[in-house]
């Protein structure tokens, strides 16, 4: 397998559970601001022109982070990264990756910004902030005490997350009034793989730096 990604990008989530599954595969740094990937059209990968894709041993191609965090996770049911399907587990996972596809992911991509996927002027980050605090806020009081979202067990849904409190931090948002999603940032932040990724990927990618 081979994963398209750009630092710091949604595709942190896929590239955090690639390690947790100790699944061999590649990485190709994409460019956001090009389009390109080692000189070629990343267009040709993804006619979306966003991260990640996953490309499969027989060439397929994977787009969209849920998608691609549930199909990493069944591929290595044995480390119970997904629960099994159509059990209470699974769907508790599923709900949490869509929740923050469609309730965080969407709403941190300001579309009053400077050449980039996240708010960059003083009045974009005022706009996504007003928008992502409910949200953040109900998950703040959905994690409670707990370390992790589901059946307070490392899972798919928690590297999704994590992508989320990272872009907090990047934004300088701070996680006033929000303790158990600052905890669980934190507690992320110590696992190995979630250091290992970080380091490899480096300074997070910003388009038109």
């Amino acid at each position: 397998m081979k994963l398209f990604y750009a630092s710091g990008a949604s595709s942190l989530a896929v590239h955090i559970l690639l390690e947790e599954s100790s699944l061999k595969y590649g990485l190709e740094k994409v460019n956001l601001d090009t389009k390109t990937w080692n000189n070629s059209d990343y267009n040709l990968i993804n006619s979306k022109s966003y991260v990640p894709a996953l490309e499969l041993d027989n060439g397929e191609i994977l787009t969209e982070c849920a998608v691609i965090l549930e199909y990493v996770a069944h591929k290595v049911p044995a480390q119970n990264l997904i629960g099994e399907y159509g059990s209470t587990t699974y769907w508790q996972q599923r709900t949490w990756l869509n929740y923050i596809a469609t309730e965080l992911h969407k709403n941190f991509i300001s579309p009053f910004r400077a050449g980039n996927w996240l708010p960059n002027t003083a009045e974009s980050k005022e706009l996504v902030y007003k928008r992502v605090f409910p949200r953040l806020k109900f998950i703040d009081k959905q994690l409670g005490q707990k370390e992790y979202l589901v059946n307070n067990r490392f899972s798919v849904p928690d590297t999704y997350l994590f992508v989320m409190t990272n872009w907090l931090q990047r934004l300088e948002y701070g996680f006033d009034d929000l303790e158990n999603l600052q905890r669980f940032d934190t507690n992320m932040r110590k696992r190995f793989t979630v250091q290992n990724v970080l380091q490899q990927e480096g300074k997070p990618h910003s388009l038109q730096e």
